[in-house]
């Protein structure tokens, strides 16, 4: 039986919690196939690499709840000085407060920094979640607008069951949708195409022979297999198509070292190749039984070389590793077409200023419906046989 109060703090820096302290929290049952991006991998990664850190607007502050001075829960928190990097839009929010007088930033965000995947933003050690802890680490970020002079959290691609929990306790609830695939008992990827109504198998069956005409080959490559000539390689095109996209990358070269090396297992990197040439790459990683798809370049275009490279690729590979789930990221209505159907994310908003509350909520309630709409007249559309 727990003993002793609960109590919160902003801890800053991944380091500054602990490896131990965190992984705890974030993968309480000491599973090995956990999500990729709860782990202190991964955000120690963006911190260290200079990628999310006070200098890119992305300050880390995280929320830790300790009982009898142990860490028992964890939110990871970040003081924003923009809305960049989160997927989630409020930049119309920050125009409307300007407007009225107000000071949007800083806010306080609850996420994995310029990554749009679902996963719990409420950690804790086993044994620790329950009601009381939840409402304690809620309570504990609402108090910390306050405290930092921030106007607003907000907690980003949560889980459902979070999501709920938040709303009990006064957040706003917002969602969006993305486009995921779902593996059917697949044994090879022509099972995949024999789910889908005749004119898109054939489309799909044109494009990858599209890419084998142009003389490209792939190369999916995992653990040790990823030396530091593909990131090399990888990060180049990275570069390139952020910038060509965005003006500037996210992410710093030194981050893909890092993850390489502490994280090597959970990452898959695809290769596209003209003879021994690379001349594009898509970085996934997994876990949790999902193939996570997050970032892509190239340093030339080909056509349909981008669906092969993020979105065919990967669903061999989850085939193939018996995945149940592939996650293509945010936005594209056109990985529709290619067997990726709707998906609901959810996010949860503490607004401080009871007026920019008020106006907020308003327009979530219209947004959700929009967003319910959306999703339904999508679905109908979906590529696949009727009846499969």
């Amino acid at each position: 039986m727990n003993s002793g109060a609960l109590t919160a703090r902003l801890a800053g820096s991944a380091a500054e919690v602990g490896a131990a302290a965190w992984n705890a929290c974030a993968n309480p049952d000491a599973v090995r196939d956990c999500h990729p991006f709860t782990r202190y991998e991964f955000f120690a990664a963006l911190e260290d690499s200079g990628s999310a850190i006070a200098k890119t607007g992305w300050h880390p502050c995280h929320l830790v709840l300790e009982r009898d001075g142990r860490v028992v829960g964890l939110m990871p928190l970040y003081a924003k000085s923009h809305s960049f990097g989160e997927y989630v839009f409020d930049q119309g929010w920050a125009e409307a407060f300007a407007r009225a007088g107000g000071r949007y930033y800083p806010k306080l965000q609850a996420s994995v920094p310029f990554t749009p995947v679902t996963g719990r933003r409420l950690l804790f050690r086993a044994g620790e979640e329950n009601p009381e802890s939840r409402r304690a680490l809620l309570s504990a970020g609402a108090r910390a607008v306050e405290n930092l002079g921030a106007s607003s959290l907000h907690i980003t691609f949560m889980t459902e069951t979070e999501w709920k929990d938040a709303a009990d306790h006064g957040f706003l609830r917002r969602t969006d949708q993305q486009f995921h695939w779902n593996n059917n008992g697949y044994a090879t990827f022509d099972d995949f195409l024999a789910g889908l109504s005749s004119s898109r198998r054939k489309t799909l069956r044109k494009e990858r022979e599209s890419i084998r005409a142009a003389g490209i080959e792939f190369d999916r490559l995992s653990g040790s297999d990823v030396t530091e000539a593909h990131w090399d390689a990888f990060f180049a095109f990275y570069v390139e198509t952020s910038r060509h996209k965005w003006g500037r990358p996210y992410l710093t070269r030194e981050f893909f070292s890092r993850i390489g090396a502490s994280m090597r297992d959970s990452v898959l990197l695809v290769l596209a190749r003209r003879g021994s040439r690379p001349i594009a790459g898509a970085l996934n990683f997994f876990g949790e039984g999902v193939l996570f798809g997050r970032n892509w370049g190239a340093a030339e275009f080909v056509p349909f070389l981008h669906f092969e490279t993020c979105y065919y690729q990967a669903i061999d590979f989850a085939i193939a590793k018996r995945l149940h789930k592939v996650e293509a990221g945010a936005q594209g209505g056109h990985k529709l077409l290619r067997g990726y159907t709707p998906a609901l994310t959810r996010s949860a908003h503490w607004i401080a200023d009871p007026r920019l509350r008020r106006a907020v909520a308003d327009y979530l309630v219209k947004e959700r419906e929009m967003v319910d709409e959306d999703m339904a007249e999508l679905s109908a559309q979906a590529p696949y046989r009727k009846g499969r």
